[in-house]
């Protein structure tokens, strides 16, 4: 097993003790009369997130630079042949994705190259599968598999104008000739992209593998430069070792890829240097050298340049042949790629789940709090009915009962906040909701149709941009008002009822912001220095914008998302503490009158609050130990990694 397999079982193994310890603790809050809906709700969203975490590895290469080779060296060595295509010339010629979704069989979906002429994104048509080709994957055959997987190296002959309306022909580009045949043809893939279904047991914990075609894809597939490489978690930058970096590779890494966590560029193919009439210092050299050479023109350090043979990784795993194994070089690419991926993407999950699992429990603990705090003040106030007559038993009754009252007052105003937070929580809608992001999308593409020069059409996005980053920063002030607003309310509760309530839940649309930006900054790169517009530039811009499109209605989806989750649970404190202080305010009323009519004896009731008491203390301690389990099993290190370092 890989440094690598093994450490993305260990991340697996992690994820699984952390949904056990979150489920032990939704089912003791469940059985507790702590349970509410909103709670019930937050536990669920951090159980989902927990579920359909995902971890992405992209590899991206000019072709045959042995990109399916070292796909296959790393993950899938154990069928003991090659599954992914691998040959001299093109292999790849779609984006593939390799993942699992256990709720259908394995397959191998392709989307026909034909949808390129409509304005729909690839992420737009993953949830029409009417449109998708669908071919059974038969897992129990290595040779079925290998034969289902060349699907993606399939081409097809289509005239020039054809090749033009799909945006996959460039006239003004002068090598464009050297595509055509004497037919007058030109050679495309038959396939926009291909998903696998593939119950590889890493795929089903959640990795997700994105084979790349060659460098020009980069430049006319709007997914892999604005969804796929942008958001996977690595990206593998594949060089071949006696080629070094070429112009079209330095291009693609300074404008889609570039340095940061979990780029590295991948040496391949060092058996080339591989000589007997050169001594093994030599040849070491001359690796080195390479090495050297990649890092100054990327502007990489050395360490981020793995050399390694694919091929020969793949056949000593195959074979167990381990100086094979340790001579290609492969395992240190994947300790690295381990060490550097697995840590950082667990960080990220740990972050997110304990920001959010702090905030549950602080309201949880709260309640707890209060609750104790309502029995021992009740308690005080019994012990000190002994010996005293039924006026001063009739005065604490009229006590309680203008503390009532003035809480009910409260709560009466409170009705007006709510009708202000519900008129808020609306108008957040009119700039954020999906059918003011459609009209927009709707816009922008009549502009862009009916321009006529590519300063028009750069226009007409840069227009959409802005609007959409004017529409967050809108909603963000209404989401604003109302943390503003429940501030006050949050401060007026604890200051004239002694609620112990702290401030409510922040909330920002900031990082969506943030996106947008991104988003805009990888369409400016691909299109910024184009000044003449020719038919095929023009297509080209309109099919990026449809992916622009496609992921800014994904992050417009994912804002809603949070901003309804938000408007659910941000009240959700104040409502926990507003019941147990009305629960506590009538059981004082209660045991007072009873005490006052003589129904109970003044010790029992004292009694049944020491039991009220004790039972309080049992759930302070229940809690605070599935707390720390939670805590245990979110902070728990990969094992492996903490021996290494």
């Amino acid at each position: 097993m890989s440094n690598l397999v093994q450490k993305f079982q260990e991340y697996s193994d992690w994820r699984i003790g952390v949904l056990r310890a979150l489920e032990q603790y939704r089912t003791w809050v469940s059985g507790s009369d702590l349970a509410d809906a909103a709670i019930d709700q937050r536990i669920a969203r951090l159980t989902e997130r927990l579920v359909d975490d995902k971890l992405t590895i992209a590899f991206v290469a000019e072709f045959s630079r042995g990109k399916s080779e070292l796909i296959n060296a790393i993950f899938f060595a154990d069928y003991g042949q090659r599954i992914l295509p691998s040959s001299a010339g093109r292999t790849t010629m779609c984006p593939t994705e390799l993942l699992y979704d256990e709720t259908i069989p394995p397959c191998i979906r392709l989307l026909p190259i034909e949808t390129r002429s409509e304005a729909q994104s690839t992420s737009d048509y993953k949830g029409q599968h009417q449109v998708w080709t669908v071919l059974p994957l038969n897992i129990s055959s290595g040779d079925g598999m290998l034969e289902a997987f060349k699907q993606v190296s399939l081409t097809k002959k289509v005239s020039i104008e054809t090749a033009k309306s799909y945006g996959l022909y460039n006239e003004s580009d002068p090598d464009a000739a050297l595509e055509v045949d004497e037919n007058g043809l030109v050679d495309i893939s038959q396939w926009r992209h291909a998903i696998v279904n593939f119950p590889h047991p890493l795929l089903k914990q959640g990795l997700i593998i994105i084979d790349t075609p060659g460098l020009n894809a980069i430049g006319t597939e709007p997914e892999l430069t604005l969804n796929l490489i942008p958001n996977a978690h690595a990206v593998l930058f594949i060089l071949a070792a006696d080629t070094g970096v070429t112009k079209s590779d330095i291009d693609v890494w300074r404008n889609h890829i570039g340095g940061g966590p979990g780029r590295m560029v991948v040496l391949n193919k060092i058996d080339s240097m591989w000589d007997e009439l050169r001594t093994e210092e030599e040849i070491e050299q001359q690796i080195a050298h390479q090495i050297s050479t990649v890092a100054h023109i990327l502007a990489l350090d050395e360490k981020q340049v793995f050399p390694v043979s694919a091929q020969k990784g793949l056949v000593a795993k195959i074979h167990k042949d381990a100086p094979l194994l340790a001579k290609s070089r492969l395992p240190a690419l994947e300790y690295a790629l381990s060490k550097e991926l697995i840590p950082s993407k667990q960080d990220i999950i740990r972050t997110q789940l304990t920001t959010d699992l702090n905030e549950i429990l602080s309201g949880q603990r709260a309640v707890i709090a209060a609750r104790g705090r309502n029995v021992v003040e009740q308690m005080l106030e019994l012990k000190s009915l002994r010996g005293k007559n039924n006026t001063v038993i009739e005065h604490m009754m009229k006590r309680v009962d203008v503390e009532k009252k003035e809480f009910d007052n409260s709560l009466i105003k409170m009705q007006g906040t709510r009708a202000v937070f519900t008129r808020l929580s609306t108008e957040v809608y009119t700039s954020l909701g999906m059918d003011v992001l459609r009209e927009e999308i709707n816009k922008s593409r009549e502009a862009m149709e009916h321009s006529k020069f590519s300063a028009g059409l750069k226009e007409a996005v840069r227009q959409f941009f802005a609007q959409m980053k004017l529409n967050l920063m809108t909603s963000n002030k209404k989401t604003d008002e109302i943390s503003e607003m429940m501030s006050v309310m949050y401060r007026k509760f604890s200051t004239e009822h002694g609620l112990a309530l702290t401030s409510p839940m922040a909330f920002s649309l900031d990082k969506y912001l943030l996106e947008i930006s991104a988003i805009e900054t990888v369409f400016q790169k691909q299109f910024n220095t184009m000044t003449l517009l020719t038919t095929s530039h023009k297509v080209l811009i309109q099919k990026f914008f449809d992916s622009v499109a496609a992921r800014v209605k994904q992050s417009f989806l994912q804002a809603n998302r949070d901003v309804e989750a938000w408007q659910k649970v941000v009240m959700a404190p104040l409502e926990a503490q507003i019941r147990e202080h009305k629960n506590q305010l009538k059981n004082r009323m209660q045991s007072i009158q009873r005490i006052h009519v003589a129904t109970d004896s003044l010790e029992d009731k004292i009694t049944s609050f020491d039991s009220m008491q004790a039972e309080i203390e049992a759930q302070k301690n229940a809690m605070a130990e599935l707390e720390s389990k939670l805590k245990n099993a979110l902070s728990s290190e990969l094992t492996a990694f903490r021996n290494a370092a």
